[in-house]
């Protein structure tokens, strides 16, 4: 039960990453594309585990 929590978190967190990447696809500030990138990999992370 826990496992199958963890990858809807990933997922959550994956798409939550994308979201922010698309919503700024012309990101005006860096820190917030670099936010999206950090999210996007601890996703990943978070599925590969």
């Amino acid at each position: 039960m826990f496992h199958f929590l963890k990858k809807t978190c990933a997922v959550c967190l994956i798409g939550l990453g994308l979201g922010i990447l698309l919503v700024l696809l012309l990101p005006l500030t860096g820190w917030l594309f670099l936010i999206g990138c950090t999210i996007i990999c601890v996703g990943l992370m978070w599925l590969a585990c």
